[in-house]
């Protein structure tokens, strides 16, 4: 459930090559960005521009003023960010991506048509290929009492090693607005989370989540 494989189509990441052969996916997020400044060295210098010190950003991307995009940071073909957008830093964004008003992403990796349109918060995760953020979605990526991120999964709990740690997000499912993904989650492929949902643990792919006792399989 938890390999990359099982998620996510490692064909829509420039990080395919470093993904593919992690035993768990969430150890690439703590050297992140060093992937992301050995990425930078191969990029293509006709496709990219490097408008800031190792900030690239394909000539296609369009940018609406005012946003913030730190380094190291990647954001691929086609991609767009909107007004008031912020990119922390230490962001591998894939191409056909939409970053939108007041949304900030910081330490992630973000597949190919991926939306984040409104007032989205991604820290420390992955989001898969075509995966969709509803207004006011937010990945949480640190625990209220700053332990370790530990992942829920049946009766067992995963250490991640990590303190800050927030969602992975198999390709293609669907965020409800306003939805809650605690430190620590884990979304299968093509999932819908309801509205106003506060997610934590191992979510089955091909299903819905309306609440944590209520997850039904899709037909």
């Amino acid at each position: 459930m938890i390999n990359s494989k099982e998620l996510l189509d490692l064909n829509h990441t420039l990080a395919k090559s470093f993904l593919e052969n992690l035993e768990n996916i969430w150890e690439i997020l703590a050297k992140l960005s060093d992937v992301i400044l050995e990425i930078q060295k191969n990029l293509s210098k006709d496709e990219y521009e490097e408008i800031s010190p190792q900030v690239f950003v394909h000539k296609s991307v369009k940018i609406m003023k005012p946003v913030f995009i730190g380094a190291p940071t990647i954001i691929g073909k086609n991609s767009e960010l909107r007004q008031s957008a912020l990119i922390r830093g230490c962001a591998l964004i894939g191409e056909n991506c939409v970053i939108g008003n007041s949304s900030e992403i910081k330490n992630a990796i973000i597949f190919d048509n991926v939306e984040l349109p409104h007032f989205n918060y991604v820290g420390d995760s992955i989001l898969g290929y075509r995966v969709h953020f509803g207004a006011g979605a937010v990945a949480s990526n640190l625990k209220s009492d700053k332990s370790e991120v530990t992942i829920k999964f049946k009766e067992n709990e995963i250490k991640t090693g990590l303190k800050k740690f927030g969602t992975i997000v198999g390709d293609y499912s669907e965020i409800g607005c306003n939805s809650v993904l605690n430190p620590g989650t884990i979304i299968g492929k093509n999932t819908s989370i309801y509205p106003l949902s506060s997610v934590r643990g191992v979510i089955e792919s091909n299903t819905i989540y309306k609440n944590q006792k209520n997850v039904i399989k899709k037909k």
